[in-house]
């Protein structure tokens, strides 16, 4: 391994639709990241991660601090060996505030949930999170691309061609696609039908999501669905206040990990936990089983590396935890 003076930290990002890793630093500056489909196989994925960002390195640089973040943070930690695991809503305020210290308000979209952070005075005040309903998630814009047989990457472009939004059911993924069909059959145009549906979600998004919060600028827009510029559009719209992306909008989550890895350094200064560079190549398994020790019926996850027993929790009482 290359021995280096400079401090590089490591950050894992790993969701439902999407899984992100961002290498910084000790400036907190973005030294290179990796933005891939997590494909419902969140160990590969990780995997498969780290020997890309590997590969665009092209040296191994030692990580003198990791941390995940992400639905499946507690798995990543595992895997990778991190030294801090916390939750995403710290992990994007903490790199929304990075690029931009009077951030108010941030407005993430993922692959299937969405979420508001409230910032006030550099701290987090509120926050609110959708993991209910799909609708205006970037797994069901994907949805909509393919059933108009559109590329999602002009998906946003298309809805700026339009100066006649037509008026879509947002509310739900079901009440959308089905007004989304009957305005086709109607005979409207495919611009006028998306900016209709960009809108709706964006109504949907801040009656659900943003419901009962206070909408202050500055406003940061992140998250793969920040990547649809009519989305944006949208927002801006709806809110009559000019929305941010910023410009690692799809990894900004991983940032805030690896800034969040090193802080902890910085407070805490000791040797990293980070398996190396070499996990892409190591043997990862997970399995379960259930307790019947109680009528809780705990549904215990195991996790083995090269065969050797690294992890495993689920249990109420904690019988059964182990974490190497």
């Amino acid at each position: 391994m290359t021995v280096s003076e400079e401090k590089y930290f490591l950050g894992v990002d790993v969701g439902s639709i999407s899984t992100n890793l961002a290498l910084i630093d000790d400036s907190k500056e973005l030294i290179e990241s990796v933005y891939i489909r997590t494909e419902g196989k969140p160990v590969d994925s990780v995997q498969n991660g780290i020997k890309i960002l590997r590969e665009k390195l092209g040296e191994d640089l030692d990580v003198t601090g990791a941390g995940a973040t992400g639905s499946a943070r507690k798995l990543t930690g595992v895997l990778i060996g991190a030294d801090i695991v916390k939750n995403e809503i710290t992990a994007h305020a903490l790199a929304s505030l990075h690029y931009d210290p009077d951030v108010q308000t941030v407005i993430e979209i993922g692959g299937q949930d969405s979420k508001i952070i409230i910032i006030r005075n550099c701290i987090v005040v509120d926050f609110a999170m959708n993991t209910v309903c799909a609708a205006g998630t970037g797994s069901f814009l994907d949805m909509q691309a393919n059933r108009l047989d559109i590329p999602i990457e002009n998906f946003g472009e298309l809805a700026l061609q339009s100066d006649n939004a037509v008026s879509i059911a947002g509310r739900c993924t079901v009440f959308a696609e089905s007004d989304m069909i009957h305005k086709q059959q109607l005979g409207h145009p495919t611009h006028d039908i998306i900016k209709g549906l960009c809108e709706a979600l964006a109504r949907n998004y801040m009656s659900n999501v943003g419901k009962g919060k206070e909408i202050r600028s500055p406003i940061m827009f992140q998250g793969g669905v920040a990547a649809n510029i009519g989305m944006r559009e949208a927002f801006e719209s709806f809110l009559q206040k000019e929305v941010i992306v910023p410009e690692h909008y799809d990894v900004m989550g991983a940032i805030g990990s690896a800034i969040l890895a090193q802080e902890d350094f910085a407070k805490h200064p000791k040797q990293s936990n980070f398996k190396s560079w070499d996990i892409s190549e190591m043997d990862f398994n997970t399995s379960g089983f259930e307790c019947d020790g109680c009528s809780n019926i705990c549904e215990i996850v195991e996790i083995r590396r090269n065969d050797i027993l690294i992890a495993r929790w689920g249990s109420r009482c904690r019988k059964w935890d182990v974490i190497d």
